[in-house]
């Protein structure tokens, strides 16, 4: 799971923690109902953490939506990239 924060993150993050709130779901309810640690649930919401695939199906099959609404607005270039794949995409 990378640890970098960047502006996807950030978006993923703020689209999960719109629509928990919308459902009147606490991050540790949204915990119990996908079985990821709390402190991981509210690294996704503040994009500090960025996660896969899996989890993130997880995350959307918990609060009803499909894994796609959760991706709204993310676009490749709000990734953060390692400078040598920096000078691959160039």
């Amino acid at each position: 799971m990378p640890r970098v924060p960047s502006p996807a993150a950030a978006r993923i993050g703020e689209l999960i923690a719109d629509e928990r709130r919308r459902r009147g779901i606490t991050q540790d309810e949204l915990a119990v109902l996908t079985q990821i640690d709390s402190s991981n649930i509210r690294g996704y919401e503040k994009g500090r953490a960025l996660m896969g695939i899996p989890t993130l199906v997880r995350i959307a099959d918990a609060l009803k939506v499909e894994p796609g609404m959760l991706l709204d607005g993310v676009t490749v270039e709000m990734f953060a990239l390692p400078e040598a794949d920096r000078r691959r995409r160039a």
